[in-house]
């Protein structure tokens, strides 16, 4: 009845141990996610400064084109995409962070993502203004 007794041990031993390695794993996988949200939020914020930045340079080249509007309209537009590209990248950080708050594992809030977003927009609305109005 004593190797009973040990075998049952054992193998609840093994069963827990079992049981920790796939908790461990698991939390592994959850922070790979969280900062591969994060890489992925930062590479489409880096898309919406290029697309300011393209806005702001075909705005320096093409200013003595006439009728003005038409380089101001285009660069506006890539301030605008810029705008959409943020927000955009914004929504699916944050339905990704709404996913994982349910987890016990510490991320970068929503409201972090939203900021980010939100001065992006500001700056981007500034540039266009200051092309649009100034020049």
């Amino acid at each position: 009845m004593s190797k009973k007794v040990n075998k049952t041990n054992s193998s609840n031993e093994l069963a827990e141990d079992r049981t920790d390695m796939a908790a461990e794993r698991t939390d592994y996988a959850e922070n790979r996610t969280i900062l591969a949200n994060e890489r992925t939020f930062a590479g489409w914020g880096r898309t919406a400064f290029a697309s300011i930045g393209i806005g702001l340079g075909f705005q320096a080249l093409f200013r003595e084109i006439e009728p003005a509007w038409i380089p101001k309209s285009i660069a506006t537009l890539f301030f605008l995409l810029a705008i959409f590209i943020i927000w955009s990248a914004q929504n699916k950080a944050t339905l990704l962070v709404k996913r994982l708050e349910t987890h016990d594992i510490e991320i970068m809030g929503a409201s972090n993502f939203r900021m980010i977003a939100i001065v992006v927009t500001f700056a981007a609305i500034s540039v266009s203004a200051a092309i649009l109005f100034l020049s």
